[in-house]
């Protein structure tokens, strides 16, 4: 393909240069923990949260009210805008940060780029992008690596700190607890919907580039000590990761589950990602249904998120009780 020169960067249709878009490009869930099971890396009484429950971010113990986190999160575009791609991007490897319970303190940039397909302004202007949102997280971003792909891709490795006693994890969850989610769902079928028509939607681009870090600080103050985010394994998924790590059960009030504007025409118009799909059959043993609950109904659930919210075990102040934990086992919907 030949490269598009400058002049021409502004009409680039992004996603048009990648297989699937944001997180619904992640290795299905059911794939990946057969991949990596076993491996457990170099476990000790430092470690906090390692491999074992498939937390958000690792935590190592380095001084008694000091413990760091680390991550890394990259994806192909998601959005036809560089710009906007670049903030969506650093506010999902943040996020995983927050969902942890803590702050950012250093992030690296991780980037692939077609050099001889796409200027190399455009890929500028996705770096621009992650400074951005970096720089309202207040955390430096010091460099980074890059590589000549076929594919674009962007993201960023980030380091955080948090109290020891006061993390976030998805084993931490109790039965009886209000189950609260921070932002609406349905961005992966508007995404479907953008990289097929170009149609833009200025909510779900802000959705997805908002920090998690209000409803992080929120959470930590409010003694919540169980929390993940939801990204390319929808709803469901990180729920079923959370719920079987905690060895509790949980119901969902499908009515109370905030929807972006436009996802479920989205969802009947039929802009579902194979992702979401994946994601549904790999959850779908762990899901007992109420009358009436239809198969839309839990692809929507099982939506590919990018840059979603927090998925908290605790009632967090302004933002909707979608359900709650019990002392059974699996998923209910009712």
């Amino acid at each position: 393909m030949q490269q598009l020169d400058a002049g021409a960067a502004g009409a680039v249709r992004l996603t048009d240069y990648a297989h699937g878009g944001g997180c619904a490009c992640k290795i299905p869930p059911g794939e990946l923990e057969d991949a990596v099971r076993g491996l457990i890396g170099q476990p000790g009484a430092e470690v906090l949260v390692g491999l074992d429950t498939g937390d958000d971010a690792a935590a190592v113990l380095v001084r008694e009210d000091l413990a760091v986190l680390t991550t890394a999160d990259f994806f192909t575009p998601v959005v036809n805008d560089a710009f906007d791609w670049g903030r969506i991007a650093a506010a999902n490897a943040l996020s995983d940060i927050y969902a942890m319970g803590g702050r950012p303190i250093t992030a690296i940039n991780l980037i692939g780029w077609p050099r001889g397909v796409l200027p190399m302004e455009l890929m500028t202007e996705v770096l621009r992008g992650g400074l951005s949102v970096a720089s309202q997280a207040g955390c430096p971003v010091l460099g980074g690596h890059s590589i000549d792909d076929p594919e674009p891709k962007y993201g960023m490795a980030v380091t955080g700190v948090a109290h020891p006693d006061r993390l976030l994890r998805n084993d931490a969850a109790r039965p009886g607890l209000p189950i609260t989610l921070t932002k609406p769902i349905g961005v992966g079928l508007l995404n479907n919907r953008h990289k097929q028509t170009g149609e833009v939607f200025p909510e779900a681009v802000e959705t997805m580039a908002a920090l998690n870090r209000d409803a992080a600080d929120a959470a930590v103050a409010a003694g919540v000590r169980a929390a993940t985010d939801v990204t390319g394994f929808g709803l469901l998924g990180h729920l079923h990761k959370m719920v079987r790590a905690s060895d509790v059960g949980a119901v969902i009030d499908l009515k109370a589950v905030p929807l972006i504007d436009g996802a479920r025409q989205a969802l009947r118009d039929g802009f579902i990602s194979g992702g979401s799909r994946r994601n549904l059959e790999w959850v779908r043993p762990h899901v007992s249904t109420a009358a009436g609950i239809t198969d839309d109904d839990l692809l929507l659930l099982a939506d590919a998120q990018t840059s979603g919210g927090l998925l908290v075990v605790g009632e967090l102040p302004g933002h909707p009780v979608i359900g709650h934990t019990t002392a059974g086992r699996g998923i209910e919907i009712r």
